[in-house]
């Protein structure tokens, strides 16, 4: 299982990365801009294939790729094909194709996910195929029972078993009335994780919080929901728009709080807490694998878009200033602003695999 979540988190990456880079290659090839190098993982190079003007590169670091587009750090002053000698909207539209793909890979993603099937909240509605249909618990209260037990999100519970006695559950009331018949009483919870059953010994709460449950769970009943091919396109469609306005306020929550307060009020991922994520959804199964695969993809379309420098929202803002005044602005001054943004964000980087390591541990 840890061999295939490596393999399938370099293959997400790499599929998000090599898509958002293929967005620049086409629209600058689109737009006459040279490129001289579109390369598949990252140096040290293995081999390499040129084609017309472009070097294609097969590198050992299989994790992305990247483009080098001639005159994207201002060179070639007067050349035909250098990216400097574009209008601004052109380069504007070389630099947001990245992220523009990796919108359309989500979109993809979930249009497949939702014929193939996805797991959805079961409402009854129709036109759609279910499932697989379980109680799942789609939350978990910090310091609560379940959280104490090791129960997880995603976790179905399929029976209950008190004093050797079990129940089998397929329904949310059902799961919820025995739960507040045995408040403060251990009783067993029968879980499927994956292909894993297992159970988990609980004491539901005599005392509940606000806005808690005994157990201090949120159940759903959810499903493998698949459509028709035509319908499935417009429910991934509808899908992405959905999650990234999501996205887009927690985002701003995120940046407003750190902003007046100072502290972080979600957790944020690296590499290592995405590789974490990666595993436990490895052991749900092939649907879950694709909806997370797009979820990454909507949020790396999301932080790219950020008017923070070294990321394409930040080489965006620099464009419309030229728009603006006529002008570019200093290189030199672009230069340092971008290296600044770099280092910024490796910092960052650091900081939260440090924090994604310690919470490993």
């Amino acid at each position: 299982m840890i061999a295939l979540t490596i393999l399938l988190f370099i293959g997400i990456l790499a599929l998000l990365i090599v898509a958002h880079e293929w967005g620049h290659f086409i629209v600058a090839r689109r737009s006459g801009i040279r490129v001289d190098e579109f390369g598949f993982g990252f140096p040290p190079k293995l081999f390499s294939v040129k084609k017309g003007q472009t070097e294609y590169s097969f590198n050992l670091v299989p994790l992305g790729g990247f483009v080098k587009i001639h005159g994207e750090d201002g060179e070639g002053q007067g050349d035909p094909d250098s990216f400097t000698s574009r209008s601004v909207p052109t380069r504007i539209a070389v630099v947001l194709a990245g992220v523009t793909m990796n919108f359309l890979l989500a979109a993809v993603l979930l249009s497949f996910g939702f014929w193939y099937g996805l797991p959805q909240v079961v409402d009854g509605q129709a036109g759609r195929n279910v499932r697989d249909a379980k109680v799942t618990i789609l939350q978990i209260a910090p310091n609560s029972p379940a959280e104490t037990a090791g129960i997880k999100m995603g976790d179905a519970i399929v029976g209950v078993s008190f004093l050797g006695a079990r129940e089998d559950i397929s329904e949310v009331k059902a799961a919820q009335e025995y739960i507040n018949a045995h408040r403060g009483q251990e009783f067993t919870l029968v879980l499927e994780r994956g292909s894993e059953q297992l159970e988990k010994q609980v004491t539901p709460r005599t005392e509940v919080p606000p806005q808690e449950g005994a157990l201090g769970v949120v159940l759903e009943k959810t499903g493998i929901v698949s459509y028709p091919w035509y319908r499935a396109i417009q429910e991934g469609v509808t899908a992405t728009g959905e999650m990234t306005l999501t996205f887009l306020k927690t985002f701003y929550i995120i940046i407003a709080h750190l902003v007046s307060e100072g502290k972080l009020v979600a957790d944020i991922a690296g590499p290592v807490g995405i590789g974490a994520l990666t595993y436990q959804v490895t052991q749900l199964g092939f649907s879950y694998i694709i909806q997370f695969a797009a979820i990454l993809c909507i949020n790396l379309a999301i932080i790219n878009s950020l008017p923070f420098p070294a990321l394409d929202g930040g080489r965006t803002i620099f464009l419309l200033i030229e728009g603006v005044k006529g002008s570019p602005v200093s290189r030199r001054f672009e230069y340092i602003v971008h290296a600044t943004g770099f280092v910024l964000l490796i910092l960052l980087m650091i900081v939260v695999t440090v924090r994604d390591v310690v919470k490993l541990f």
